[in-house]
């Protein structure tokens, strides 16, 4: 166990080393992206993939997997959006998004927990199904001429130049994983990801944090989709295609195995700014937006391809040590 949390700190820190190499290395071929401004940039752009990414921790560190965060982001982005544009509060829409979020995620979660659905197909459907909604909801029009007041809110900065939705969005996940290292129940959903049976045999209710999971998944999902309406200023019948591949690669990035039991919070929040960042770096570098998706495509490919070979190493040292301990045992015998 203390090799594995000294493994998943070391993640953490590869995590954050590749990012400050990705700023140098572009910077010296474009000092501009070394600046104030850019970082500034990157760090409010990032503010929708860390929430994305606080919600799929949890449910990753179950063993599962949530492909519905992106149209659920869409649906609470319309929804809200629509709400604000026509004279609602920005605390009801959000209130609002928080409950479709709930929604979303407590049938992903029955569906997994109760019904045993396999996590990436019950989500694909439900990411199927909400997609559907979303279109009949918005007519397939965008949403737009939302109130500058709500827009200009996404610009505001604090703290000489740091934006207040990135503040905001570090609390919480500062918070979450307090919450995560100091909390008994924090610990239930990388105990169930690491042995389900285990877990069980101790008495957690596996059932009940796997759905918990899933809702928080959601609720993480239905603020963002708040939050990209405030920063674009606009939705359209197509918002957060795609965003699902960001966020599980931002988490796997992070640290965060995809096999479950193994990651942290902090991991997944460098790993969304370091996806960002990524996105950000092509523009300077020049490179056509039409790579963006192949060079996602593969970062992705090559991020999890090295968490298996990681996860099948630690398997196998764990073998070797409990094969050692029987053999010590048996010689002690004789």
């Amino acid at each position: 166990m203390i090799a594995i949390k000294k493994l998943a700190k070391m993640r953490e820190m590869t995590a954050l080393i590749f990012l400050v190499l990705l700023f140098v290395g572009v910077g010296l071929r474009n000092p501009d992206f070394m600046n104030a401004q850019s970082i500034s940039t990157v760090l409010k752009g990032s503010v929708m993939y860390i929430l994305l990414a606080i919600g799929m921790t949890f449910v990753l560190l179950t063993g599962g997997i949530d492909i519905s965060v992106g149209a659920t982001l869409g649906m609470a982005a319309a929804v809200a959006g629509t709400m604000i544009r026509d004279g609602s509060s920005v605390v009801a829409a959000m209130v609002v998004a928080i409950v479709i979020g709930i929604v979303i995620g407590l049938i992903n979660g029955f569906g997994v927990a109760i019904v045993k659905v396999p996590s990436i197909i019950m989500t694909l459907g439900v990411m199927g199904i909400t997609r559907g909604v979303m279109v009949v909801y918005t007519g397939g029009r965008w949403i737009e001429n939302l109130p500058d007041s709500f827009k200009l809110a996404s610009q505001v900065k604090i703290l000489g130049g740091l934006n207040v939705y990135f503040l905001i969005v570090m609390i919480f996940a500062a918070l979450v994983q307090l919450y995560f290292m100091k909390a008994r129940s924090g610990r239930y959903f990388a105990a169930i990801g690491d042995n389900l049976e285990g877990a069980r045999l101790v008495g957690i209710s596996a059932k009940k944090v796997m759905i918990a999971a899933y809702v928080i998944s959601g609720i993480c999902a239905g603020i963002a989709g708040v939050v990209f309406a405030s920063q674009v200023g606009f939705v359209t019948s197509n918002t957060g295609v795609d965003i699902e591949m960001i966020a599980i690669a931002a988490c796997v990035l992070g640290g965060v195995s995809l096999s479950g039991g193994l990651g942290s919070v902090t991991g997944s929040c460098i790993g969304a700014v370091i996806m960002t960042a990524i996105n950000s770096a092509l523009i300077y570098l020049k490179v056509p937006s039409f790579w963006n998706k192949s060079i996602q495509g593969m970062l992705l490919i090559v991020i999890v391809v090295s968490d298996v070979l990681i996860h099948r190493y630690l398997e196998e040292q764990a073998r070797k040590r409990r094969l050692s301990a029987r053999t010590s045992v048996l010689g002690g015998a004789e």
